[in-house]
């Protein structure tokens, strides 16, 4: 795929929910495949996956996408992780391009997407689910890092925090302390895949959105995840932990802006 990374190691507790959708793209792939045939070569995705090239000079992505029900497709991790999450979460998927397309419609695409389409870009590229109790939940939106991943700690062992945005799995190849999801509250009696998808595409709202109901979460200092984070300085760092501005609303994101991915 690309130089300098690696495949993905299905252990790790941010690849292990797509091991089903992507061990078998990722075979594909080492026989020889383009990506976009070996995204075909495995059913379950709502869309067919077609090279790039096949994607018509100034048609937006997203529209076509919707139109023709083809998801033009890039060699490399970053459409790895798409396709991947296209199969694993089809009603979601197709829920965000849905609304996607319905934006462009009415507005056009301009140098600005306006809050509706930002919201969407930027929950598919680096959203996440996360499932967990009342007090962890209260201090991550209070960004109480010490309380959240510290005096909470052994209480994340009854959360669960489900990746899905490709721009973020893709960073993960690669680690790094300030790697940051936008993580949304999910149900915690959910234990699936599937039922994650099922659930979350009834909430993905144009309304809901626009709210964008999502907050920042470093995933690299859950504990469990990263070693570095068992050395309880390691949430010190306030380049990375930052503290919630005061005009924010509560849900709304304040990461770094290395972190904001375009599409």
């Amino acid at each position: 795929m690309e130089s300098g990374l690696r495949t993905p190691d299905w252990r790790l507790p941010w690849f292990a929910p797509w091991r089903e959708a992507g061990e078998p793209v990722a075979a594909g792939l080492a026989a020889g495949l383009p990506l976009h045939e070996a995204l075909n070569a495995v059913p379950a995705a709502p869309v067919r996956f077609v090279p790039q090239e096949q994607l018509p000079a100034g048609t937006p992505y997203e529209r076509y996408i919707f139109e023709s029900n083809m998801c033009p497709t890039r060699a490399g991790w970053h459409d790895f992780f798409n396709g991947i999450c296209w199969r694993g979460l089809p009603r979601s998927k197709r829920q965000l391009n849905r609304l996607q397309a319905g934006e462009i419609e009415a507005a056009g695409v301009g140098a600005v997407r306006g809050p509706v389409r930002d919201a969407i870009t930027v929950f598919d590229e680096n959203g996440a689910l996360l499932q967990a109790p009342a007090p962890i939940w209260d201090a991550l939106l209070a960004r109480q890092w010490q309380r959240l991943f510290v005096e909470l700690r052994p209480l994340w062992s009854q959360a669960r925090l489900l990746v899905f945005g490709h721009a973020l799995l893709e960073k993960l190849l690669s680690l790094r302390k300030d790697l940051t999801a936008h993580v949304w509250r999910g149900n915690a009696a959910i234990d699936s895949v599937a039922a994650c998808d099922a659930w979350l595409a009834a909430q993905l709202t144009r309304g809901a959105l626009a709210g964008k109901p999502f907050t920042p979460l470093p995933v690299l200092g859950i504990p469990g995840w990263w070693a570095a984070n068992e050395n309880f300085s390691f949430y010190d760092d306030s380049l990375v932990f930052r503290a919630r501005r005061p005009h924010l609303p509560r849900g709304e994101a304040n990461i770094p802006s290395s972190e904001k991915s375009n599409p």
